[in-house]
């Protein structure tokens, strides 16, 4: 299966990937000498969450690809100086392709890419590119959708809480496109958003989440990365989406369904390209239709009904049927200005210059 989905996504990023120029003039390893990789963790590794998902894909990596390469990684790399400096020990020690999976990382990528031309560089949810450093992210908020569907159906307060730590244009997506598909199904639902300004901050995510359960929320989502809101689900009974992993094993009952990015078939498709020399910098951004953005993990709260109809918005998403951000009606942001007219769909660029709630959030953007 794993074998079949690194096929598939390879041919998807080959019809997606939108190279920039010519390859970087890049080394490849010498005749059976392993290709050395390393990854940037801006977490510890714990068993679920947003590193966990890279660490499988850098398993998975390994795993496809056996004795051609030699990967490592380095965990818990605050964004800024501290990731510049762990980039350039890890070009140091010989390590020619490089993923720095956090949007933070992105400048500081940048900057040692100009000191190591011949090391290729991946800028994972970041969007600037330059000749040895392409860029690579999912489309997150096409599960958010889903699970925003999910989350009206069981919902009895009608209304949703949302965790999120920055404002940035992938989290604005994720929190719109779940009141989208939330008001799809149940359009007198509200959710209550709180701002973190971190993404991992255990301690704090769960206040957050235990203020909104005490503000009448029972369902709740997040944009942070521990387990910390599933946790507090399971303890005060309510009900909870898990994003990046499956978190059942935190949050037995509480879990309404998991929304997880898959990289691995990402990552042995560039290491691959960096041991053939077909490696080139372009910008990938892939979705349900590709594999790289998947729901499912129901809980057993969840009614086999609401389930068939998840997974069949899922299919529609998958088949180009189905648009988060395509309106029947006019979309109004919580300010009452029209961000989307009846009949039209916004274009990736809007998307991903998205700066405004929907109608139905209860928040507003902090700066």
């Amino acid at each position: 299966m794993y074998k079949n989905l690194v096929a598939t996504l390879w041919a998807a990023c080959c019809f997606f990937f939108a190279p920039i120029g010519a390859s970087a003039q890049t080394a490849t390893p010498p005749a059976g000498e392993a290709l050395k990789v390393g990854f940037l963790y801006v977490t510890p590794l714990t068993d679920a969450g947003w590193v966990h998902q890279h660490e499988l894909g850098r398993r998975a990596m390994d795993a496809a690809l056996g004795k051609a390469v030699q990967s490592t990684y380095v965990e818990g790399v605050a964004e800024g100086p501290d990731a510049e400096r762990v980039l350039r020990d890890l070009v140091r020690q010989g390590n020619t392709l490089i993923f720095t999976p956090s949007f933070g990382y992105m400048e500081p990528t940048l900057k040692v890419a100009q000191d190591f031309p011949k090391v290729r560089f991946e800028s994972i949810t970041g969007y600037k590119t330059a000749a040895n450093v392409a860029a690579a992210n999912a489309r997150y908020y096409e599960g958010r959708y889903l699970a925003g569907v999910a989350a009206g159906r069981m919902t009895r307060s009608n209304l949703a809480g949302y965790v999120a730590g920055f404002p940035i244009p992938e989290v604005l997506q994720g929190i719109n496109a779940f009141t989208l598909g939330l008001r799809s199904v149940n359009p007198q639902a509200q959710v209550k958003v709180v701002w973190l300004d971190t993404w991992f901050d255990p301690t704090r995510e769960r206040d957050a989440a235990m203020t909104l359960f005490n503000q009448n929320v029972d369902v709740i989502a997040f944009h942070t990365a521990s387990t910390a809101v599933m946790a507090a689900a399971q303890e005060r009974g309510k009900l909870a989406v898990a994003y990046h992993s499956d978190m059942r094993h935190i949050a037995p009952d509480a879990q309404i369904l998991a929304v997880t990015h898959e990289w691995g078939a990402y990552y042995t498709a560039r290491a691959r390209a960096a041991l053939d020399g077909s490696w080139k910098s372009g910008n990938v951004w892939g979705g349900v239709r590709e594999g790289m953005v998947r729901v499912g993990d129901f809980g057993t709260k969840v009614p086999k009904a609401v389930q068939a109809e998840v997974l069949a918005r899922q299919k529609d998403i998958a088949s180009g049927k189905l648009h988060p951000f395509e309106a029947r009606a006019a979309v109004l942001d919580n300010q009452g200005h029209q961000v989307i007219a009846k009949g039209q769909r916004l274009s990736d660029a809007q998307i991903l210059d998205m700066n405004w709630l929907v109608a139905g959030v209860q928040g507003h953007i902090t700066h």
